[in-house]
């Protein structure tokens, strides 16, 4: 079958690998239908994230056609259309049982180095590196689904393929940080990061009660689809103090909640952004922590904070003193998508959150080269690159 592979740092082709197989009784087949590029994958992509090997198969944000089933599933048929959970969980173990899917001790089977690089094995994810289980990814005419009955969710008639796709990663990723934050009603709630799963993550705050959501970004596009469809603030850091526009924005205190959703590359101006982005280049540190700073000193005092992007492993000048004199919880977490997604489907169904707007350019699979490109670069007002291995393309929006 077609895929598009990571062939080394910054390097993509379409190549031509195995057809996926029933490995486990519990296991489907997928056709896929859409698979869209991530920010994480960017992190893959620039040879952040080690233990990638030329070949592998990208993409973990997809939906599809089921057309094999293992013996052992019970909840899926040949012509079920899914949309999948990017984390892989047993659905069975400690973790699966307290709804933190993304920690299952057995969704990943190659869980030495993650155990030695943080002190404890998490789960596996589609096409995350062999250290979260060297799993095939979906930018690719077909796709093993190991833990079916846990990971893969009927789609609703009701809901599109394009707004079914994003129910995969971006929206239950926001979800996770929004439900984890503690959100109650009337709290107001600040998200660094206008991509997909800031999108979500400010959608899902506002589900949950927020009064006040404010999202910041760099990116003209990005902050236009905020205020068009999901309704929250907008913040752009390039042009102001975002510390001193939060306070001004909430009677001098801070926001009760602030979301990360940026992760390891934040882009910033000024001294700290230069060091740390020499320091990332040299190897020093690992990830750029700009925004996650920018989100400590920001907060209110005895206020919430969690990280959705992702970090892989050191940061440096780390604001531990404001941390812990200003009284912040602070969580984090890759996404406990099989708790959400059946939530954020019914969401969708019910016209409460858009996510079709996201998917700004739709090609095919034969152009991911160019759509990663595109979506790296930022290109032509690209939020989302999503691939059809079926070859149909649609117009950029």
């Amino acid at each position: 079958m077609k895929a598009l592979c990571w062939t080394g740092v910054n390097e993509t082709a379409v190549e031509t690998v195995d057809d996926p197989r029933i490995l486990n009784d519990r296991d489907i087949i997928l056709k896929v239908r859409l698979s869209t590029t991530c920010g994480s994958d960017l992190h893959l992509l620039g040879g952040y994230i080690p233990s990638m090997r030329a070949g592998d198969v990208l993409g973990h944000e997809f939906m599809g056609e089921v057309v094999e089933v293992g013996a052992a599933v019970r909840n899926h048929r040949v012509g079920d259309r899914v949309t999948v959970c990017s984390f892989i969980a047993c659905g069975r173990c400690w973790y699966c049982a307290r709804g933190l899917f993304s920690l299952c001790d057995n969704g990943n089977p190659n869980p030495g180095l993650t155990d030695l690089m943080w002190g404890s094995a998490i789960g596996g994810c589609f096409a995350y590196s062999h250290a979260l289980g060297g799993f095939a990814g979906s930018h690719a005419e077909y796709v093993r689904v190991p833990y079916a009955d846990q990971g893969a969710f009927t789609v609703p008639d009701g809901v599109s393929d394009t707004a079914a796709l994003f129910a995969s990663d971006a929206a239950p990723t926001g979800w996770t940080g929004a439900d984890g934050a503690g959100i109650t009603p009337g709290d107001t709630v600040a998200v660094w990061g206008a991509g997909g799963v800031g999108q979500m993550a400010a959608r899902g705050a506002m589900l949950m009660g927020a009064e006040q959501v404010i999202v910041i970004d760099r990116l003209p596009e990005r902050l236009q689809q905020v205020q068009r469809y999901i309704g929250a603030e907008t913040l752009d850091h390039t042009k102001d103090d975002v510390v001193a526009e939060l306070k001004e924005r909430t009677g001098g205190r801070g926001p009760d909640v602030c979301i990360e959703a940026v992760g390891m590359e934040a882009r910033s101006t000024g001294p700290a952004y230069l060091y740390d982005r020499i320091k990332q280049q040299l190897r020093l540190q690992t990830d750029r922590p700009t925004a996650l700073r920018e989100a400590v000193y920001a907060c209110r005092k005895g206020g919430s904070l969690f990280v959705l992007g992702v970090f892989g492993g050191a940061i440096d000048k780390f604001p531990m003193g404001a941390l812990m004199n200003k009284a912040l919880t602070v969580r984090g977490a890759q996404q406990h998508g099989q708790r959400y997604i059946p939530r954020i489907l019914q969401h969708i169904a019910d016209g409460e959150l858009s996510t079709e707007h996201l998917a700004t350019h739709v090609m095919s699979l034969d152009d991911g080269p160019r759509g990663y490109r595109m979506f790296k670069e930022k290109q032509d007002g690209c939020v989302r690159a999503v691939f059809r291995p079926d070859g149909a393309a649609t117009p950029a929006r």
